[in-house]
């Protein structure tokens, strides 16, 4: 098997070093970025495509820049590249740097997962040498359900999603703190917040200019993540069936879908089996692209006959399937909030509904969504936070609205009715 030229490993190490020292401006902190202090991890940055993980390795790197090492296995000059050539791609880091031998270094792998067997080298650098290391991939082979048993219980995973709306406004330089609040400046976060609702959290489509730019990069991902993650690496036969799956999902976001209804509905107008669409949407569940919630039931018979309600990763990539329909893209927004938060995320549903039950640790909490209170929706919004409150027992709820506050009480149970945008921010 032909090795890796040490001289052309040692100038990939120098070009890296000097195109990141010169990228201009401050990093966005991510909320996720939270490095093991004292006791030493392999760093596993994991989720969907262009949510930033790239970024935090640049990150790393410009705070460590003396004493790092970035190397992105998707460089075509590390074609061939083999778990063989990492002790070579070490010997080149300190030939170069011999002053940092003995040292703690950084050595930032992206796109790590195309290496095989990349595992076991990462596991000898960080338990026999003073080197941190900080793995990044996009593919679900570094998925945390997924990793190597190598790394079990020796890996910190951190899974990055796009910007958080609290990222967003930071990113457009806005600086939150109380005086915010009763300033001016809220009326341009309320803007940047309809910005958020229209095009999420992709870093690149917040950078982006005009819409036409954003919807060209929405457009894009979508692509990349469509052939990448699902078509190449599944191997679907099944284009067309796909291509449904993932329209209907994508239009019909943050409510109840049924894979067998689907089935019924779709079978009669070309060819493919019930397996087939089973195992398509559990490889989209897989890319990290679409969710799913269960009703909230302490039956797990109920939870598995009753249909989920599915989400999506960011708005951006609805833009090509649906139409503008800003509650269901609200409430998704918060579902990927609350994901965020690490929580455990439901769906109450009774003869009442409300959108989420959320549990993290011993605190449960019931969030219901709307635009906006009005006449036709008042009394069926807070039937549902008071239903789900009762289940479990608590005596408040949330609901979210786009720029409403108020307080209602009913019976025992104040339900608190809440800006989405200063929820999301954790000003509320």
């Amino acid at each position: 098997m032909k090795r890796i030229n040490k001289d052309v490993l040692k100038q990939v190490i120098v070009e890296n070093k000097d195109f990141i020292s010169k990228i201009p401006g401050q990093f966005v902190e991510r909320e996720c970025f939270r490095l093991p202090e004292k006791i030493k991890k392999i760093v596993v940055l994991y989720g969907v495509r262009r949510s930033g993980k790239t970024y935090l390795l640049y990150q790393s790197m410009k705070e460590n820049m003396d004493n790092s090492l970035y190397i992105d296995f998707e460089d075509e000059r590390l074609e061939g590249f083999s778990i063989e050539d990492f002790e070579t791609l070490r010997e080149a880091f300190y030939e170069l740097f011999p002053g940092l031998i003995q040292k703690k270094v950084y050595f930032l792998f992206d796109e790590v997962q195309v290496i095989d067997g990349w595992e076991k080298f990462c596991r000898r650098l960080a338990e026999k040498s003073r080197t941190e290391v900080v793995a990044a991939g996009s593919s679900s082979k570094i998925y945390p359900e997924n990793i190597s048993t190598q790394l079990r219980g020796r890996a910190w995973t951190i899974e990055v999603l796009p910007f958080s709306f609290k990222e967003f406004v930071s990113f457009k330089g806005v600086v939150l703190d109380e005086l915010m609040l009763a300033s001016e400046e809220r009326f341009r976060v309320i803007g940047y917040f309809n910005e958020y609702l229209k095009w999420g959290g992709f870093p690149e489509v917040a950078a982006a200019q005009s819409d036409f730019e954003k919807q060209k990069v929405a457009k894009e991902y979508l692509d990349a993540i469509f052939f990448k993650d699902l078509v190449e690496k599944y191997g679907i036969s099944n284009l067309l069936l796909l291509k449904s799956l993932r329209n209907k999902i994508f239009s019909t976001f943050s409510t109840k879908f049924s894979l067998t209804s689907f089935y019924n509905k779709l079978k009669g107008s070309f060819p493919f089996s019930r397996d087939f669409l089973f195992r398509y949407y559990q490889h989209l569940l897989d890319s990290k692209t679409v969710f799913e919630t269960r009703i909230f039931s302490d039956s797990e018979y109920q939870r598995t006959r009753n249909p989920a309600k599915v989400y999506i990763i960011d708005p951006a990539l609805s833009q090509k399937v649906v139409h503008d329909d800003s509650a269901r893209v609200l409430e998704n927004i918060v579902f990927i909030e609350l994901l965020r938060r690490d929580c455990e995320i439901y769906y109450f549903s009774n003869s009442n509904e409300c959108d989420f039950v959320a549990v993290k640790g011993d605190k449960t909490e019931v969030i219901q969504v709307t635009c906006r209170m009005e006449t036709g929706n008042r009394e069926r919004e807070i039937n549902g936070v008071a239903a789900a409150a009762k289940r479990i027992r608590s005596k408040e709820g949330y609901i979210l609205t786009f720029n409403e506050a108020d307080e209602y009480i009913t019976g025992d149970i104040n339900i608190k009715i809440t800006p989405a945008w200063k929820w999301l921010l954790g000003l509320a």
